[in-house]
């Protein structure tokens, strides 16, 4: 049993990560600014601000597994690389492994491509949010401690609460090369996602290195 925090364990993403690592026996503890709509059974749920370090720093004492589900949003739009430069150093300091769930934009068309987001063809309603996130993977690449063994974790493109979809029981692994089905798509559902999240953090078979789940 592994214990882990999910640091914006109420949105879309973490809520899901959370209710599925419950499922599986690990102890999770979701820290947010806000509290859940629909509390899952057996989360520890603590609220507070991310930017607040110390407020945080206790809860990733004694953590296996930290993972960030955080959304340029509110109070972090402009501030994501800031909270997460926080998380990193407390992650590090923690020995724990840090999982960091981020944006499809992140991933590349093919090996020799710039990022989506680097070739000016991500719609500009979308086009800042997916731009801090896609930073996120820069600075853990540029910064993260070499003794800090992390993972950027992409959805496919379809991803969230308006496209929820139904539990396959499936789905495909892949590096930063985006995966699309045979009919161009890139979709994953909430829970598949978190099935693969937590997959990944019982059997590791990446580190320090950029992923994809996408069915």
């Amino acid at each position: 049993m592994a214990r882990i925090v999910v640091i914006g364990g109420t949105g879309y993403a973490g809520r899901h990560i959370a209710r599925e690592a419950v499922a599986r026996g690990h102890h999770v503890t979701s820290f947010s600014r806000s509290s859940s709509a629909e509390p899952v059974p057996g989360v520890d749920y603590r609220h507070g601000n991310i930017t607040d370090i110390e407020a945080v720093r206790p809860l990733l004492q004694g953590a296996d597994v930290v993972i960030g589900a955080l959304s340029p949003r509110g109070e972090l739009a402009g501030a994501m690389v800031r909270a997460y430069r926080g998380v990193i150093g407390l992650a590090t300091q923690a020995k724990a492994r840090l999982l960091v769930v981020g944006g499809f934009t992140a991933l590349r068309p093919n090996p020799d491509a710039e990022r989506f987001i680097d070739t000016g063809t991500v719609a500009p309603e979308f086009a800042v949010a997916a731009r801090e996130t896609a930073d996120v993977l820069e600075c853990l690449l540029s910064e993260a401690p070499g003794d800090l063994d992390w993972l950027y974790m992409s959805p496919g493109r379809v991803f969230g609460a308006f496209a929820p979809g139904e539990r396959r029981g499936t789905y495909r692994v892949g590096d930063e090369v985006a995966l699309f089905d045979p009919e161009g798509k890139s979709a994953i559902g909430g829970e598949d996602f978190a099935a693969a999240v937590a997959a990944e953090i019982e059997r590791p078979s990446r580190h320090r290195a950029h992923i994809q789940f996408v069915y």
